[in-house]
Formats: C-alpha cells, structure tokens, sequence
C-alpha cells in the first residue's frame, strides 16, 4: 500500500539526508524556536506527524506546521499593520467573553508596540490545520522502527490515516469564527486565517464569500501550500494565495447551511401524518 505519512519531523518520509536522520533520532520539530523536540501527543513519546498524504497531494495536520520561519506572522502583519511597524509574537493567548467565560486560546496574536513598548494595536491569527480520521500512530511507529526500509514499505495495516476534511471545517473552523471571531470583530481587531491549499480546495463555499479591497477588510484568508526546496530534500512552506473579506459575510456564508429540496421535507411531514 502507498505511505500515508508525508512530512515526518519535519522532512519528507523517504529522505535519507544527514539532517533528516539527525531530527528523527531526536524527535527534534525544524519549526519551533530553535529546533526543540516535537511535543505532540505526548512529550516522552511525540507523534512526530507534520503532514499526511491526500491523494497526489498532501494535507498538514500538525498546526505547528504552518510556523515555519514564522511566514505566517509576516504576512499578517501587512495586513494588520503599517509597514515597518514593530510587533511581538505571541503563541496561544486566552480570550474571554462579556460574562468573563473563556472563549479558547487565540493561536497567535501579533501585538504592536510603540517605542515606549506599549501595545498599541493588535490581530488575531487561527491556524487550521486539519483532522485525521484513521489510526496514525500505527504507521507512524512501524515508519520509525526502519525509515529507510519501512518508508519504502509504506502501511499494509488497517484504517488507514486520511484527511479529514469534513470535520476540519464543521468542528472548528465555524466554531473558531463563532465564538473568537466575533469578539475580535466587536473590538475592531482585524484577522488572519491559515488553511493549507489542500483544506481550502475541499471548501467551495470559500469561494462563495464576497471578496473586498484590503484597505477595508476584517480577514486575510492565507493559503499555503508546501513547495519542493530547489536544492534540498525537504519541502518549504509558501505562500499562494490572499483573500481578503469582511467579518459578517464570510460568517454568514460559512454557517449558513445550503437548503436541500422543501418537497423532501413535506414528503417527510406527510409520512408522519399518515401514520397518526
């Protein structure tokens, strides 16, 4: 069968580089701050997964993923701020609502400072990753016992891992906006959402989403894909898309569910009736 997994730690499963092997014997994760090891899952026992296969293609299922040489932070900060403007980056900052109940962690917040150091503005980054339906941790540590000759293997196991798309979109995206998103919204602050080319592809109702001028935008949708490096075996994440609305039209246009046929319905209503 063909190899689900498709970024191990960081590099492609098939690559035998010197740097590959360093940071798969060191569980070590190539996107956090200096290289530290991977803690998904489990800190003692990391499921070391950056991305799946998807078909011909790949889909990113780790968030962390998308934090390579923080190219996500830089192109929300066009968008949020004047250039040359001086911002931190902050990781996963707790947001409440009015009744002071938390409404989760906002993935990455960039915070503007003055020279004084002073917040003086702020926007919001969500990372949506996407979901695995199938069992990958299986595959995962028959690839790590032998990366060399079980890469090449692939997985003859069952319930294979896959991307799940379906999930990816009910159970967080509109979630995220619902309940993060409008707080943002009321405060003025703008926002950027990160989906991997392959996640926005399986939403048509994206492109159902007035576009508007960035100047007059609430959200910048970034979407990324991973790009062969021209000269090393590993792939590079890379910027192909921005997509600029306002708050409430994608909002709306993402919880609003597509109407099936009435007739359907009345035929239902009729079935019951007849069997009072």
């Amino acid at each position: 069968m063909a190899q689900p997994l498709f970024e191990v730690f960081g590099f492609p499963y098939y690559s035998q580089s010197a740097e590959a092997i360093h940071h798969r014997a060191r569980k070590l994760c190539p996107f956090q701050p200096e290289m530290v090891p991977c803690t998904k899952v489990s800190v003692s026992n990391p499921l070391g997964v950056c991305s799946v296969a998807d078909g011909s293609s790949e889909a990113i299922t780790c968030p962390t993923r998308f934090k390579e040489d923080w190219l996500i932070a830089r192109n929300a900060a066009a968008f949020f701020f004047p250039p040359g403007a001086k911002y931190h980056i902050l990781p996963e900052v707790r947001i409440k609502s009015g009744t002071g109940e938390s409404a989760g962690n906002i993935d990455v917040v960039l915070a503007q400072v003055d020279s004084a150091g002073e917040v003086v503005d702020f926007g919001s980054i969500e990372i949506q990753a996407v979901y695995i339906s199938g069992n990958v941790r299986e595959p995962f540590e028959f690839y790590m016992r032998d990366p060399a000759a079980n890469g090449a293997i692939g997985w003859t196991g069952t319930n294979s891992p896959r991307a799940d798309y379906l999930s990816s979109s009910r159970k967080r995206l509109a979630p995220q906006m619902l309940m993060k998103g409008g707080i943002l919204k009321s405060w003025g602050k703008k926002q950027a959402i990160v989906l991997h080319k392959g996640f926005f592809q399986t939403l048509p109702i994206l492109e159902e989403i007035p576009e508007t001028k960035k100047e007059s935008a609430d959200i910048v949708w970034l979407i990324y894909d991973l790009v062969q490096h021209p000269t090393e075996e590993r792939f590079v994440l890379t910027l192909v898309k921005s997509i600029y609305t306002e708050f409430g039209s994608a909002l709306a246009t993402i919880t609003t569910r597509q109407a099936g046929e009435i007739a359907s319905f009345e035929a239902v209503l009729r079935s019951k009736l007849a069997k009072i």
